[in-house]
């Protein structure tokens, strides 16, 4: 995606939420073919270098744009991490949006395959039984080791920090953009 289709949908994001506080919806005037395309998305709210929301979904059942609206007004009052921004944090706060591709199941025979085949570039996707939770790429950044990644994520999800070493495991990429 080009910078200027980028910033359009920053600018798409950054206004749904402040529209939100007059009751107001906002669009863009001309959605572009691109911003039809089905993909997952996520809007992640920072606020001095902190997590101060993050909502997406990692299937692609809405257009980039629609998931762009509906993930931004998630991620700023319904995320249940946090309380609901406020009018004025939103002057604090810069927004990234994370478009990604489709998860792939990889298939793995051991810890140690699991280990060797993760690059520290892509999101995963924990999945046992029940149990299910995602780290964005960007979480790579905060957590560089592979196994203590996997095991933060486990405990995400609701299991034992070591429970990564036998649950299915899905990998994506994502083109990430965040405000300047």
């Amino acid at each position: 995606m080009n910078k200027q289709n980028q910033k359009l949908l920053l600018k798409l994001a950054r206004k749904t939420i402040e529209n939100n506080f007059r009751h107001k919806d906002y669009d863009l005037e001309n959605v572009l073919a691109e911003f039809r395309e089905k993909k997952g998305v996520f809007v992640t709210l920072q606020k001095d270098g902190r997590l101060r929301g993050c909502v997406g979904s990692i299937e692609p059942v809405k257009s980039i744009y629609d998931g762009v609206k509906e993930n931004a007004l998630n991620a700023a009052f319904r995320d249940p991490r946090f309380s609901k921004l406020t009018e004025g944090e939103l002057k604090t706060v810069y927004l990234e949006i994370s478009v990604l591709t489709p998860p792939k199941k990889l298939e793995y025979h051991s810890p140690e395959d699991l280990l060797g085949k993760l690059t520290g570039k892509e999101g995963v996707i924990l999945e046992r039984n029940h149990h299910r939770a995602t780290f964005l790429p960007q979480v790579w950044e905060d957590l560089p080791g592979k196994e203590e990644f996997l095991e933060y994520l486990s405990i995400k999800a609701g299991l034992a920090a070591e429970a990564w070493k036998q649950t299915k495991i899905y990998v994506y990429f994502a083109e990430v953009f965040r405000e300047e």
